[in-house]
């Protein structure tokens, strides 16, 4: 519970963190959304009729060929405004800058021709916003209508300008600003549609043109409904164009087909007059898309088009009434449906884990991408794509790192406490469920072991402090690994005692006979030990299987992971008695039915020490060698024919004879056994009572 607490608090913070980004909106992450609107525009341009009343005189790079070099004389653009005015064009703009007087001498008498010219017909010029430039003086020409507290505080100041001679400004009947929208990494997104000097504002091309073809003296600027301090919408005579908050038009760009650009030698020569149904009511702009003049823009499509024609496309988009829109509502809904996603993806990590996460985050992802891509096309509206793709791979990613280092921390944590007491298979088992590890404990059916050195007392006495130690390694070290080989799980080191359990915390279905085999190892390790050892040690085993509790125990903080109950007694006790029925492997009957591979031996009903009762108990021989031996199977027989007499309270010393002879060629461990049993007659039920004379004899 307090880990899925933190990591939903972590959760909780990188949501507001993310949120706290977007409302900054800084460059990268506003960069990124306008280019998702790009990637839509380039999948779905803007449909538009072949037949717009919209023209581009285009000064390419064949017109500079045949007329000269840049700049042309003022004549020559004279006679395009004449011929086009002749043509019935509906406005004519240049997008051209007249800031200078042309050179050389009678260049006032070319300007004033080229303002007599521009004066004939509905013309428009340029001005270009240039921060080192003066002030605009030219008048503006177009009245100005606003709705509102003051919409035109929103709108960009246009500053210094670079604006056209006086002659040729009072001339014209439209004057309006060239210059194009250069945030977004270079790409044109947005056209003001406005521009503000002093207390008015000048139109940009686009509108001025729109303005002088449909013959309006007047624009009109709405405020915002809300607070009317920003541009809602501008109105051209019957034309409502809605924009941004600043006065501003999202382009919505299509392919422009080649009709839609006249080379500029076209309208100079002779025969101009065959353009006539081309060029009759058409609003027409005059730029270049020759290289040399640096008017090239990118455009939301990814292609370098000429600046002019950027002024067209928003023209058309007037024309027909096609709008991209970013309303003021729709950041406050992406930040709603981010949070509301990004609750989703951390939640879904916490409770079910980085799987299901994946699977929220992709369908976030996926919701997100097709609610975009469903307004841009459906109604136009702009929501971005970009951010909720990112937020949810940076949430997605975080908690699933959380995940990950926990679940890592964990594993440490589990082999740091169980690397030196289980077998590594085991300690994979557990690591993919930790549950087995959980604080507190169940009950189920356990075989447990205890082990004891003999005498250790005595052996303690003779050795020094540092010799005891360096014994007790290297036995524990033998003894220990024969039980970790064997899938046990060593529950602790007690002095010169060792305790041992199988089937928990990870199942083990022959988990008695592992036991076994895993004692019978230790017995053989021991006396390698012993073998090269002047003062040999000597260890009982006591075995026995049955219900018992294992778990946890302890408090979150400290635990140790543990069994408890009768059956832990048991072997403990059976461990004790090693010593008096003369043989090292004691088991229960209840661990000898299960592990019915190996040797075993009845050694009778023996009392144990706090316990009501008898238990039967079995002397562990061998493995399953020994058990499918000749030898143990001949040892089997007159072993069960000795146990039956004594039943019968006979102790039959021939039988007995026979025994401890046959036992030399299973197990030398059984004489010590078998020279004990008759101090152990209360062992066996109905045992006699009172040793024979020979017995009593021999000093048994």
């Amino acid at each position: 519970m307090g880990r899925h607490l933190a990591a939903l608090t972590l959760g909780l913070l990188v949501i507001l963190a993310l949120a706290v980004l977007r409302l900054a909106d800084p460059y990268p992450v506003r960069v990124a959304r306008e280019t998702s609107f790009d990637f839509f525009q380039q999948l779905r341009p803007r449909p538009a009729p072949p037949d717009l009343p919209v023209r581009v005189i285009d000064i390419d790079e064949t017109s500079m060929a045949e007329i000269g070099q840049w700049p042309w004389p003022r004549e020559t653009f004279a006679r395009l405004s004449e011929r086009l005015t002749e043509l019935g064009a509906a406005a004519i703009a240049f997008d051209i800058l007249f800031s200078e007087a042309e050179r050389p001498s009678g260049a006032a008498n070319a300007d004033q021709a080229f303002a007599t010219a521009l004066a004939s017909g509905p013309t428009v010029l340029g001005l270009a916003q240039n921060g080192s430039a003066l002030p605009v003086t030219a008048p503006a020409k177009a009245g100005l209508a606003t709705t509102g507290a003051d919409p035109l505080a929103a709108v960009p100041e246009l500053g210094g300008a670079a604006q056209p001679l006086p002659v040729l400004a009072a001339a014209a009947r439209g004057l309006g600003v060239a210059s194009l929208d250069r945030q977004g990494a270079g790409v044109a997104r947005r056209l003001p549609l406005l521009w503000r000097v002093d207390a008015g504002a000048i139109p940009t091309l686009a509108i001025e043109a729109l303005r002088v073809a449909t013959g309006v003296p007047t624009l009109v600027v709405a405020g915002d409904s809300v607070d009317g301090r920003t541009v809602d919408s501008v109105r051209v005579g019957d034309f409502t164009v809605p924009t941004g908050p600043s006065g501003d038009l999202w382009l919505y760009y299509r392919e422009l087909p080649p009709e839609t650009y006249l080379p500029a030698t076209d309208v100079l020569n002779n025969d101009y007059a065959v353009l006539a149904p081309l060029i009759a009511g058409h609003i027409v702009f005059i730029g270049s898309s020759a290289t040399g003049l640096n008017d090239i823009r990118i455009s939301a499509l990814g292609t370098p088009v000429p600046g002019v024609s950027i002024h067209l496309q928003a023209i058309e988009q007037i024309l027909t009434q096609t709008f991209l829109d970013r309303a003021d509502w729709v950041s406050g809904l992406e930040l709603f449906l981010l949070v509301l996603s990004g609750f989703a993806i951390v939640l879904a990590v916490v409770v079910s884990g980085p799987l299901l996460g994946l699977g929220v985050s992709a369908a976030v992802v996926a919701a997100a991408l097709s609610f975009s891509w469903w307004s841009f096309s459906s109604p136009g509206l702009l929501i971005d794509p970009s951010y909720p793709l990112f937020a949810a791979l940076v949430t997605y990613a975080t908690m699933a790192f959380l995940r990950f280092t926990v679940t890592d921390f964990d594993r440490r944590r589990i082999r740091r406490a169980f690397g030196y007491y289980v077998e590594p298979s085991v300690l994979t088992q557990i690591e993919a469920d930790q549950s087995l590890l959980r604080l507190g404990g169940n009950v189920r059916e356990l075989t447990v072991m205890f082990s004891d050195v003999r005498n250790f007392s005595a052996l303690a006495e003779r050795t020094t402090p540092d010799q005891l130690v360096n014994i007790l390694n290297g036995l524990f070290a033998a003894l220990g690994g024969a039980i970790i080989r064997h899938r046990g799980t060593i529950d602790k080191f007690m002095g010169d005692s060792v305790m041992a359990f199988w089937n928990a915390p990870a199942d083990e279905k022959d988990h008695a006979l592992l036991a076994g085999r895993a004692a019978l190892a230790m017995r053989t390790a021991l006396r390698d030990l012993n073998r090269n050892s002047a003062d040999p040690i000597h260890i009982g085993i006591g075995i026995a299987t049955g219900p018992a509790l294992v778990g946890n125990m302890g408090f979150e903080k400290r635990f140790d992971y543990s069994c408890l109950g009768d059956t832990v007694n048991v072997a403990s006790r059976i461990e004790g008695v090693c010593k008096a029925v003369g043989y090292s492997i004691l088991a229960t009957a209840e661990m000898a039915a299960q592990a019915q591979n190996l040797a075993f031996l009845d050694a009778g009903e023996v009392e144990l020490k706090g316990m009501s009762g008898r238990e039967a108990i079995k002397l562990l021989v061998g493995d399953d060698t020994v058990r499918s031996s000749a030898a143990f199977e001949t040892l089997l027989t007159s072993h069960t024919e000795l146990i039956s007499a004594l039943a019968r309270g006979t102790l039959d010393e021939p039988l007995l004879k026979r025994c401890e002879a046959l036992a030399e060629g299973v197990e030398t461990e059984l004489a010590q056994f078998y020279a004990c049993l008759p101090g152990r007659l209360s062992d066996f039920p109905a045992a006699v009572t009172e040793m024979p004379p020979a017995q009593k004899a021999a000093g048994h």
